[in-house]
């Protein structure tokens, strides 16, 4: 291997394996919003006040889609990249309003910045995809 074609390798390679890295911390994070937003949503009562249902709503929706999200970064590529990206928007989203919702509820402050923690680690990796 000549010394441009050895250096062009092992950028890739470090490119793969960042690229790597940062699909594993988004699922890792998607994991955990999905546990925090389940959590959340099984504390309230589910006849309680509008509000309360909005956030059983979000909470639970939150968690199915954060859930959804991990199990697509965690399969070999069965999305192509345009599909993978539309899953982490969506999931970047659904998180950022959920986070908006906890906020407004004392005691979901540990939901609230798992959400907000997972929307930026989905936005991170979106901007790793070509």
């Amino acid at each position: 291997m000549t010394s441009t074609t050895s250096q062009t390798y092992q950028t890739s390679q470090q490119e793969l394996f960042r690229f790597l890295e940062d699909r594993f911390a988004c699922a890792q994070a998607c994991t955990e919003c999905a546990r925090a937003s389940a959590l959340r949503a099984s504390l309230v009562d589910p006849d309680g006040t509008d509000d309360q249902a909005l956030l059983r709503r979000k909470g639970i929706m939150c968690a199915e889609v954060c859930d959804a999200t991990c199990r697509v970064l965690s399969e070999d590529n069965r999305l192509d990249e345009a599909g993978i990206r539309a899953q982490l928007e969506w999931c970047r989203t659904v998180c950022l309003e959920t986070a908006h919702v906890f906020d407004k509820h004392p005691g979901a402050e540990d939901g609230a910045a798992a959400c907000r923690a997972c929307a930026k680690a989905c936005t991170e990796f979106i901007g790793t995809l070509a």
